[in-house]
């Protein structure tokens, strides 16, 4: 899902004196000798957008994760921007949202730095950052609506899992959700923010966090507010699992998207009109067709081929030879074949040289990405600086801004689906249908790129519409498709229009 570029984890470090109620790559860094972890540090800073401007405490701090006997599970990573008075007083009345990424594996900066915290890195449309990109105010932050905390997942950035916790009750899907729902406890426990509204925002893995913990904290007698969900998964199998038919229904809209951007299609045809087409096209033609399988008949098959080739910029001879289901890790290395590169997936807009012809591993092909190449480095980057310049904050030497190796490889996908019982992999749509049911003055908004092949809108619309909500549940969802990839705020007109939606989200009642 979120950022998935593989990075090879570093080797685990030996146990340093005092540190022994932590394990892993951070264990030997020298802290505060109680924790195992470096002391919370924070500053008083002021953001603008040159007409408005708010006073907040930026502070890094850990979390602990207990379990119910008060057994320490881990301590999680956090930043958050609270804004502050003349005397450096909080305001209860505002709201709380709580914000992360997904993966599973990725730390928070992508969402902090690159998106709705109050700096940000300046993005050059589709082309990589340098290294001394700048940094910032963000005109569109969401400080500006609410206080914001940034929560790293255990096993990620600088968040550690005590020393006798097992790592598989909490890389997994409900083990995961229930180390967060204790987190967002203890910190508004810590703050006293008990009667703030109460949000979570979410983007990709992070959604379907979000959706076990709209019932979670639910049951936990933790009433939300409201919920983002940005560049959503909520079906598992459907998106990932290339075989089920879902999953190439889902790329459709997003190959036609993509070869539009590059010339291969569309021409003279409104971006959001395109996409409606190839929405309509894939419903109502292409999903037919995959639906009766070898049974379409030569003919009809190559008619669907062609119709969906004028979409995609593939030939039909390509797209029959795959039987109408065309993967991304084809497309991407096909579509701009002729020219020797290949596009991304995480935002398709992004390309790069193609790699050699020997690098032709797929696994590995498919976790580069030019995407997240042109970013992920000056958001770390811009976060070091924050934390180390701004706050004083004596973090470890290595922070994993994804983990992979160690957290997405062994992760256990299983889940305890309402009302069906253990389930292998999660249609977490049902999470979100008993939460809003249980809770109809929750609000929920929907946001997503017409470009994110990561994590695609055909499938959440069509998850969603298969829940059957009632038209009262249906009102409280918002949905808001933008001309953007998976990190939508990589794109500065969609961050701008995503600011602008996010003000009516928070301000509806």
């Amino acid at each position: 899902m979120a950022e998935e570029k593989s990075e090879a984890a570093a080797p685990e470090q030996p146990t340093g004196q005092g540190t022994g109620s932590v394990r892993g790559v951070y264990a030997s860094i020298p802290a505060d000798r109680a924790t195992g972890v470096p002391e919370p540090a924070s500053a008083r800073l002021t953001w603008t957008d040159g007409e408005r401007s708010i006073d907040y405490e930026a502070r890094a701090s850990h979390l602990d994760v207990r379990d119910d006997a008060g057994v320490l599970l881990g301590r999680m990573f956090s930043v958050s921007y609270v804004a502050v008075d003349g005397e450096g007083r909080a305001n209860a009345s505002r709201p709380v949202t709580f914000a992360y990424n997904g993966g599973p594996g990725s730390s928070s900066v992508p969402i902090n730095l690159g998106g709705i915290g109050p700096r940000r890195v300046a993005t050059d449309g589709v082309s990589h950052l340098r290294a001394d990109a700048p940094i910032e105010d963000n005109p569109h932050t969401l400080l500006a609506e609410s206080d914001v905390v940034f929560l790293d997942a255990l096993g990620t950035g600088w968040s550690v899992l005590a020393e006798d916790a097992d790592p598989k009750k909490v890389f997994c899907t409900d083990g995961d959700a229930d180390a967060f729902a204790r987190a967002i406890c203890a910190w508004l426990t810590e703050n006293g923010r008990w009667s703030s509204p109460l949000y979570l925002f979410g983007e990709s893995y992070g959604t379907v966090r979000n959706s076990v913990l709209m019932r979670l904290l639910g049951e936990r007698g933790v009433q939300l507010t409201g919920v983002v969900m940005l560049s959503a998964v909520f079906n598992i199998a459907g998106l990932l699992n290339p075989g089920d038919d879902l999953y190439y229904l889902g790329m459709m809209p997003t190959f036609a998207a993509t070869a539009q951007f590059f010339g291969r299609a569309g021409a003279g045809v409104d971006e959001d009109e395109w996409f409606s087409r190839a929405m309509d096209f894939t419903e109502r033609e292409l999903a037919p067709a995959l639906l009766r399988g070898d049974r379409l008949g030569e003919a009809e098959e190559r008619a669907v081929a062609e119709r969906m080739a004028a979409f995609i910029g593939l030939s039909a001879e390509h797209i029959l030879a795959h039987h109408l289901r065309v993967d991304l890790l084809d497309f991407r290395t096909h579509l701009l074949a002729d020219e020797g590169r290949v596009c991304g997936r995480l935002d398709t807009r992004f390309s790069s040289d193609a790699p050699s012809p020997m690098q032709s591993y797929d696994m590995w092909l498919a976790g580069e990405d030019p995407a997240d190449d042109a970013v992920e480095g000056a958001w770390v980057r811009a976060f070091r600086r924050l934390c180390a310049d701004d706050l004083g904050y004596a973090g470890p030497a290595r922070y994993l801004s994804n983990n992979y190796d160690k957290v997405n490889a062994g992760w256990d996908w299983g889940h305890e689906e309402p009302g069906l019982g253990r389930v292998a992999t999660p249609n977490v749509s049902l999470d979100i249908a008993v939460a809003m049911r249980r809770n109809p003055t929750l609000k929920l908004a929907i946001l997503g790129g017409r470009y994110d092949a990561a994590t695609t809108w055909w499938n959440v619309v069509h998850d969603m519409s298969c829940q059957f909500l009632s038209p009262a549940l249906k009102s409280r969802v918002s949905w808001h498709l933008y001309g953007c990839g998976h990190m939508a705020y990589v794109d500065e007109p969609t961050l701008e229009a995503m600011g602008h939606d996010l003000h009516e989200f928070y301000e509806r009642r």
